[in-house]
């Protein structure tokens, strides 16, 4: 499998299918001469049908298989220990078979709960550091992220599709130019509020990072140093693979904001690892957590958290410190 299909998150493909599929049938209808003040309640019917099969569609393109507790009887126990210490039923355990350090939840109403992790992080990292991983994705099953990150990425879309469909009428019809201005204008508009709920929307993911993060602290024994560690090493394998493959293709952007329930932003390792090569290495090392405590965050990684689904690297091992 290519690298850029790798980078692309769980929720993230999920988001782009969303886009796609929708623009297509966004179209369809307004050539049909379909009611605009229809088109919402259709597009939120439309997303909320994708995300019930959801599920099933990332099977299939990640080849996300089920683990049974014969298969991997030590893994199985450690969710089962975590989800009681959470609070909430076991969820499904699924394995993707992706070369690249991550783990996800998801699931919808059709399928229950599923944690997944990938073969790459079964092989990256230590075994208390998966449990912290595990940990983190147990509490955005607790706070109920994959619902409230689905229905809040809704009203963007809602916005985005209405926004396209008057730009998209104002130039179709061209009999009334007074009309038309004013078509054109509240297409404008309905794309501007698109952009700032979608700004919205990525705060709420980074905050909601920060609550996974501390929820696993408080469920794994050290986990805030387990889950420092394991974060470095994710973001570092990852810009690895990504730099040995560079060569062969463009990787593309799998930036928006359906990657919130990711354990770590791919599309980010690049920057985030350049980061942590100011740090030194070796994350349970006292004087690197002084480092890190004392590293200024500059302008542009301030601009650049602003567009992304997940916290500054530093300011999250900076804060699981501070739980530390």
């Amino acid at each position: 499998m290519n690298l850029w299909k790798l980078r692309l998150s769980l929720i993230g493909t999920v988001g782009i299918i969303i886009v796609l599929s929708t623009l297509f049938f966004t179209v369809i209808l307004s050539l049909a001469g379909v009611s605009i003040l229809v088109l919402p309640f259709i597009v939120v019917i439309f997303n909320i049908i994708q995300w019930l099969i959801a599920p099933y569609l990332i099977g299939a393109m990640y080849r996300v298989k089920e683990v049974n507790p014969q298969e991997d009887p030590a893994l199985h126990e450690m969710v089962d220990r975590l989800s009681q210490k959470s609070k909430i039923k076991k969820p499904k355990l699924m394995k993707a078979k992706m070369p690249i350090p991550n783990a996800f939840a998801y699931g919808s109403p059709l399928t229950g709960s599923r944690v997944a992790v990938t073969t790459g992080l079964l092989e990256t990292l230590d075994t208390e550091e998966v449990e912290a991983v595990i940990g983190h994705e147990l509490g955005h099953l607790k706070h109920r992220d994959v619902q409230v990150m689905m229905f809040v990425s809704i009203l963007p879309a809602i916005f985005y599709y209405i926004g396209y469909s008057f730009l998209l009428s104002s130039m179709y019809n061209r009999r009334d130019s007074r009309d038309n201005g004013g078509t054109a204008i509240i297409g404008i508009a309905s794309l501007a509020l698109y952009f700032i709920l979608t700004l919205f929307t990525l705060y709420l993911s980074r905050i909601r990072e920060y609550y996974a993060d501390r929820h696993s602290a408080s469920i794994v024994d050290d986990g805030a140093r387990k889950l420092s560690e394991g974060l470095a090493k994710i973001v570092n394998s990852t810009n690895n693979m990504k730099n040995a493959r560079r060569n062969k293709r463009d990787t593309g952007s799998g930036s928006n904001s359906f990657k919130a329930l990711f354990i770590s932003d791919p599309d980010r390792s690049e920057t985030d690892a350049a980061a942590l090569r100011y740090l030194g290495s070796g994350m349970g090392d006292r004087k690197l957590v002084e480092e890190v405590l004392r590293k200024k965050i500059t302008t542009f990684d301030k601009i650049m958290e602003v567009f992304s689904t997940h916290p500054n690297i530093v300011k999250r091992l900076r804060a699981l410190q501070q739980l530390d």
